[in-house]
């Protein structure tokens, strides 16, 4: 059984990348477990939090989903041309202490899939995640990547996939990047 993790970049309720990576889950391939998680509670990074209380809690449940999956789909919004803040603070945090990269990002499979009102997709926001993952050694798949345009007419105010054509081309991409952790994970 192949364990992939999807991570949802945004906190909105109906956020068309939650949804996306709901629809990822639901309609994952045969012999492919798909856990999720979000960033809600995961609070902005203090040097100062860190060295008296440690790595908080919402961390370190990220942090040992991420450990437990053979691949990571990072489910992406753009926020002005870039990562979303609340998504490059939760892998800083992941990134801490510093020991554990290696442990959570090094040669772990991850792939980039997102989706925007945009008329690009997410194409900015995954090109700046590139230096962060080489960065933390991640195992970055180049094997596709998923941007999805004009996310309010693939969606629907639940924040659910509806576009028979974008389900199909994330059901693609899924399966393509469960193949990849897979043969990555035998070596």
């Amino acid at each position: 059984m192949t364990k992939i993790l999807g991570i949802s970049g945004s906190l909105r309720k109906a956020s068309f990348n939650t949804g996306l990576m709901r629809a990822a889950a639901e309609n994952r391939p045969v012999g492919v477990e798909f856990d999720t998680a979000t960033l809600h509670g995961v609070p902005l990074y203090d040097g100062d939090v860190e060295k008296e209380s440690g790595i908080p809690g919402a961390v370190t449940a990220l942090k040992q989903k991420v450990m437990a999956a053979d691949g990571v789909i990072l489910f992406t919004p753009e926020y002005n041309n870039s990562i979303p803040g609340v998504f490059k603070n939760a892998i800083d945090w992941m990134s801490r202490p510093s020991a554990d990269i290696a442990k959570v990002f090094r040669a772990r499979p991850f792939a980039l899939a997102g989706t925007s009102p945009g008329n690009f997709g997410t194409i900015l926001s995954q090109n700046a995640w590139l230096p962060v993952m080489r960065t933390l050694g991640a195992e970055l798949w180049s094997g596709k990547r998923l941007m999805l345009p004009k996310a309010e007419t693939l969606f629907d105010e639940a924040g659910t996939l509806t576009d028979a054509d974008a389900r199909d081309r994330l059901a693609a991409f899924v399966n393509a990047f469960a193949d990849y952790a897979e043969a990555v994970k035998k070596g």
